[in-house]
């Protein structure tokens, strides 16, 4: 099978299926063979998903792929939601973020830095608005715990109980969502 390789400092090997096939992150100290074995053992895992992300990239061009100038629309009508939202649950989950910024992101949907600022992909605006509250949710309890232990989860369950469906949603359509952009 074949497969990108990126070596870096990283602890542990991490296999990646995405657009363009197969990308497995590795530390530097792991044989190419660990590696091929890993790959080899995982293959049912990787065929399933390179199946996945066939079907989201047919669904994608099925749906028609988005211009630059959808997605400016859609970062402007982001800017005019999202920071409504942010400002909705903070108090819910007992935080002050800093900036709110949204962008065009290829693979999250957003994220936040250790200064409190929060991203956001402004192709949420094509998600209901279960999924929106649910990653406003998610980012701002990254405020509170920097990682997705049970801890984090159990904080965002706390102050948004409906996160399970929004991770459904985009479980089922997000991949597909992310592929209209080119």
């Amino acid at each position: 099978m074949t497969y990108k390789l990126i070596r870096s400092s990283r602890k542990t090997v991490s296999l990646q299926v995405g657009p363009e096939g197969l990308t497995v992150r590795a530390p530097c100290r792991v044989s190419k063979k660990e590696i091929d074995s890993l790959v080899e053992k995982r293959s049912g895992w990787i065929e399933k998903h390179l199946k996945k992300a066939e079907a989201d990239r047919k669904a994608a061009a099925d749906a028609g792929f988005l211009t630059a100038d959808d997605v400016k629309e859609l970062g402007k009508r982001a800017l005019s939601v999202i920071p409504g939202r942010v400002a909705r649950y903070a108090p819910i989950v007992g935080v002050t973020p800093g900036r709110v910024t949204i962008r065009n992101q290829r693979t999250k949907w957003g994220s936040c830095s250790s200064g409190g600022n929060l991203n956001f992909n402004c192709l949420l605006m094509l998600t209901p608005d279960i999924v929106i509250d649910g990653i406003v949710v998610h980012e701002l309890c990254h405020l509170k715990e920097m990682n997705h232990s049970e801890r984090f989860y159990a904080e965002v369950l706390r102050a948004f109980p409906e996160y399970p469906e929004c991770e459904k949603w985009l479980k089922e359509n997000g991949a597909a969502l992310l592929a209209r952009v080119k």
